[in-house]
C-alpha cells in the first residue's frame, strides 16, 4: 500500500522513526484490531490506535455510560450518559480520525455470540485487545485468541496495580496463556469497581497496551525477514510475547516475568 502525500504529512513523526518508516505506517493502515471492552482501557487504547493510523477497529461492549465513568473514560462526557459505550466511542473516533474505519457492537461478549463475532468471513483480526473488567469474559477472549491464532494483548488496572501481557503460542509456543496464569476456577472478588482506581493509573496501562500493540504489528511485519537470519530469529519474537509486565503505580515500579505454559492447562495444552 502506497502512502499519499497527506499520509506522509499526517504521520510524519511516526514515519521518521526508522523502526516504523513508510512500510510500518502502511502496516498500521492495513491492520484490523478488535477491542473487547470500551471503558477506561478500551477508549484510551482505541484513541491512540486510531490516531496512529490503524485502518480498522472493531469495538465490543454492551455497557452504557455512567457518571462514575467520566474521571477515567476521557472520550465520554455528561452529554453521553445512558448511551452505549461502543456506539458513542465509534462515533467520536470516526469524527476525529476519518481515515479509520470503526465498527461497533453494542452487546457484551458472551459464549452465545463470540463464535459469530470471530467466525465472520470478513473478520480477520490482526490483534485482539482485552480491555474488559470481567474475569469470565477474559477467559473467553483467551480461548478465542488461541483458537484463531490471533495475538492477544491483555491489560488490567485496579487500585495502584496494573498488568500487561501478550500471547501468541503460534509464534512463542513455550509461553502460556491467560488460563495458565489465572485458572478459570479461581476466585476473583476484587475489581476497580470494588476497590477503586485513579484515572491516570488506567491511562498508563491503556497507553502501554496501545504501544505494545503497535510494536507487535511492526514485529509481525519484520518477522519474515528476521526468520531468514537464524541469529536474530531466536530473539525477534521474544521481546514482548509471553511476558507478564506488572506496574506498581504507588511506587512507580515495573516488574517483568516470563509466562510459561502449564502442561495441565485445559485451554492451551490440549
Amino acid at each position: 500500500m502506497t502512502l499519499s502525500d497527506k499520509d506522509f504529512l499526517h504521520y510524519s513523526r511516526q514515519i521518521l522513526l526508522p523502526e516504523v518508516g513508510e512500510q510500518g505506517q502502511s502496516t498500521f493502515n492495513q491492520s484490523h484490531i478488535l477491542i473487547i471492552g470500551v471503558g477506561g482501557l478500551g477508549t484510551l487504547a482505541a484513541n491512540y490506535l486510531a490516531a496512529a493510523g490503524i485502518g480498522k477497529i472493531t469495538l465490543v461492549d454492551g455497557d452504557v455510560i455512567e457518571l462514575s465513568n467520566l474521571p477515567r473514560q476521557l472520550l465520554f462526557s455528561k452529554e453521553d450518559l445512558g448511551a452505549n459505550k461502543a456506539q458513542v466511542a465509534a462515533t467520536k473516533l470516526m469524527r476525529a480520525y476519518e481515515d479509520c474505519d470503526i465498527d461497533s457492537h453494542s452487546e457484551y461478549l458472551s459464549a452465545a455470540n463470540i463464535d459469530e463475532l470471530f467466525g465472520r468471513k470478513h473478520s480477520k483480526f490482526d490483534l485482539l485487545l482485552d480491555c474488559s473488567d470481567n474475569f469470565a469474559v477474559r477467559q473467553l477472549v483467551n480461548q478465542q485468541a488461541l483458537k484463531y491464532g490471533i495475538t492477544l494483548v491483555s491489560a488490567s488496572a485496579a487500585h495502584f496495580q496494573g498488568q500487561l501481557l501478550s500471547i501468541n503460542q503460534q509464534i512463542a509456543p513455550e509461553s502460556g496463556c491467560y488460563q495458565c496464569l489465572y485458572p478459570s476456577d479461581m476466585s476473583v472478588s476484587q475489581t476497580c469497581q470494588t476497590i477503586g482506581v485513579l484515572g491516570p493509573m488506567v491511562g498508563t496501562l491503556a497507553s502501554m497496551q496501545a504501544l505494545m500493540s503497535l510494536n507487535l504489528l511492526l514485529e509481525a511485519e519484520l518477522r519474515p525477514l528476521l526468520d531468514e537470519d537464524a541469529d536474530t530469529a531466536n530473539t525477534s519474537g521474544s521481546q514482548l510475547l509471553g511476558k507478564l509486565f506488572r506496574f506498581d503505580g504507588a511506587r512507580f515500579v515495573w516488574r517483568q516475568a516470563s509466562l510459561l505454559r502449564d502442561p495441565n492447562c485445559s485451554v492451551c495444552s490440549v
